[in-house]
């Protein structure tokens, strides 16, 4: 099969290097990809929010698959449109997408159907919001209710921030439209723990649990950012957990979206909260996280190529999805400054030898006109390791990360251990 990754981050390197190993997947391109991903498909110049292009180029390649793994593609409708034009396509169409991309949407859809999540009000004009947070206080959630690339969400730990967060998103504009709406909800305790799930309208398959470290600094300080790093599983997500979420969160989830005519095809991302009171939701994703993805798809045992076509078939249920046992860990090698202003184009040294230790996924890097890979982006890198224990993936994954280095390079130390 002839197979294109619509995306370039490291997630959609993580995807490729999965489909590589496919004995089904004989052609493989990746648009636009990365310098990291050309080194096992072939890269392609079509930005991945250009539905037009990336169809008219599918036809054009006699493409037998498209796996779009971005959220905004997906939101404009990018499998919707490969469909009308006869390519088979994995992902959610564009009214499925939108349980990521409105969060009031969302919010809204739980609700209905008694989903547990935080209670919240949705709002478009900026004073009733700013006098809900001041009616309920701190601390607070405040979020943008469009995509806003993982940084929409302010925990706010006093009114005076919750009411900045609100004014940069409703009156700065800091997100473009995606702020123009706003949820403000309350602010859950507990252990938060990532499960994705493989959907195909019906029947719903998690993956092994996974928890992201959201925050850009040691003990979970800083700004929130795409993720600096992840485990799987997670310790805290118990086996009588995961039957609590499935009963709960999983199968209501599937079935509400079949319910309100948006069948979800794809991967369901479920952003959870251990709380006193049990699982509840914090967000929901319609995609492959990043960089749960790295530590998740290094786990996987089952072809990912005959995945993704059950979903597409609608056969999941007939399909035995494994796992190997162990654990990995990913640590985000990323620019000094990230997730605010940053610096790019500075050369990479250590990759080889930190591939002997560990798989190196590229995330935001490029080749020079001397063949060397230089940094591109906010994250760059995530390294990548599993072992038969969580200590020992986490213990192989810093080693490979040391041999690695970059002006300005950052990354969290305590990955795994920060909970």
């Amino acid at each position: 099969m002839k197979v294109l990754v619509v995306g370039g981050g490291g997630r959609e390197h993580a995807i490729c290097w999965k489909l590589a190993q496919s004995p089904k997947v004989t052609e493989l391109y990746c648009a636009p990809g990365n310098a990291g991903i050309a080194q096992v498909a072939a890269c392609v110049p079509v930005s991945a929010t250009d539905v037009e292009g990336m169809v008219r180029w599918v036809k054009e390649n006699a493409m037998d698959f498209v796996m779009v793994a971005p959220d905004d593609p997906l939101a404009l409708g990018m499998v919707d449109a490969m469909e009308q034009a006869g390519i088979p396509a994995f992902g959610p169409r564009k009214n499925a997408a939108v349980i990521e991309a409105s969060k009031a949407f969302s919010k809204e859809l739980m609700k209905k159907y008694h989903i547990p999540t935080a209670k919240y009000q949705t709002f478009t004009e900026l004073e009733p919001a700013l006098a809900y947070i001041e009616a309920q206080g701190a601390p607070i959630v405040v979020k943008a209710d469009g995509l806003a690339l993982g940084k929409g969400v302010v925990v706010a730990q006093t009114v005076d921030e919750a009411r900045q967060a609100v004014r940069e998103m409703m009156e700065d504009h800091k997100f473009g439209d995606s702020g123009s709406t706003v949820v403000i909800e309350e602010c859950m305790t507990g252990p938060e723990v990532t499960v994705l799930a493989f959907a195909d309208g019906k029947t719903v398959v998690p993956m092994l649990s996974s928890q992201d470290h959201k925050r850009a600094y040691d003990g979970n300080q800083g700004p929130n950012t795409g993720g600096m790093g992840a485990i799987c599983p997670t310790p805290q997500y118990t086996p009588e957990l995961a039957r609590r979420c499935m009963e709960e969160i999983f199968r209501p989830t599937i079935a509400a979206m079949q319910a309100e005519g948006r069948p979800f095809q794809g991967v369901i991302y479920f952003g959870l909260m251990l709380t006193p009171d049990g699982p509840k939701v914090v967000e929901y994703n319609a995609r492959f996280g990043d960089p749960e993805t790295q530590v998740i798809l290094s786990m996987l045992d089952t072809d990912l190529m005959d995945i993704m076509q059950a979903c597409v078939d609608g056969t999941l249920d007939q399909l035995d999805i494994r796992w190997k046992s162990g654990a990995a860990c990913v640590v985000v090698l990323a620019s000094g400054g990230y997730p605010l202003s940053y610096q790019k184009g500075y050369p990479i040294s250590g990759l080889d030898r930190a591939g002997e230790k560990a798989v190196v996924f590229h995330a935001g890097t490029k080749l020079d006109d001397q063949g060397r890979y230089l940094t591109n982006g906010g994250r760059v890198l995530g390294v990548t390791a599993t072992a038969d224990s969580l200590d020992a993936a986490i213990d192989a994954a810093y080693a490979a990360a040391k041999e690695i280095s970059f002006t300005d390079m950052h990354y969290r130390t305590d990955v795994g251990r920060a909970f």
